[in-house]
């Protein structure tokens, strides 16, 4: 029992060593190339660390961490959905439900059960973790965009009307990082890297 135990968290870490290959519309700061999914997660849990004291309601940062080490797990089957686009958007979560299950059934029953758990409420932001994961999560790659001349957004003609309302959701979790984001915004269309 406890060998096999053993083989399925080991499965588990080999499959999710996929998620390097899955990359992301936005392009790392220096521009170079675009980022991929495991460098955005191991650099939003550095950054929710750094920035937990923003968070407008007390929140168990390792609980956040470790929704955010998991939280995108499921775009080794999924894919990275662009946040703009409107198709990719439309049977998203039925995606990542079925990579979800996927994914996390290789673990034993209870680590299953716990990181679907954790998974299931970043997306549901039923908690003040998941809605500080959520805004950490979102204002990441508004940091990247900025900061590589905003190429991401060019690329996709996304405008700062649709960053602002999608990013909106910073809002529900941290005034200082809402502040910060339209701020981000203001500049990016000041540069000419994101249009009105």
């Amino acid at each position: 029992m406890a060998d096999d135990r053993f083989e399925r968290q080991l499965r588990f870490i080999l499959e999710v060593d996929q998620l390097k290959q899955v990359l992301r519309r936005n392009y790392l700061i220096n521009g170079e190339r675009r980022e991929n999914s495991a460098e955005h997660s191991w650099h939003i849990v550095l950054a929710a660390t750094i920035l937990a004291e923003y968070s407008d309601e007390p929140v168990d940062l390792r609980h956040v961490l470790k929704m955010l080490a998991v939280h995108d797990i499921v775009e080794i089957d999924a894919g990275d959905t662009f946040a703009y686009d409107v198709a990719g958007n439309a049977d998203k979560d039925t995606r990542e439900q079925t990579a979800a299950d996927r994914i996390f059934g290789l673990l034993p029953d209870d680590q299953r059960d716990e990181l679907r758990a954790l998974w299931d409420e970043f997306e549901a932001l039923v908690s003040p973790e998941a809605r500080f994961a959520r805004a950490v999560d979102m204002l990441m790659p508004m940091l990247h965009n900025r900061y590589s001349g905003g190429r991401g957004w060019q690329e996709n003609g996304v405008t700062s009307g649709q960053v602002l309302k999608r990013q909106i959701q910073i809002g529900a979790a941290s005034g200082t990082l809402w502040e910060k984001a339209q701020a981000v915004v203001a500049e990016a269309v000041a540069l000419g890297y994101l249009s009105k």
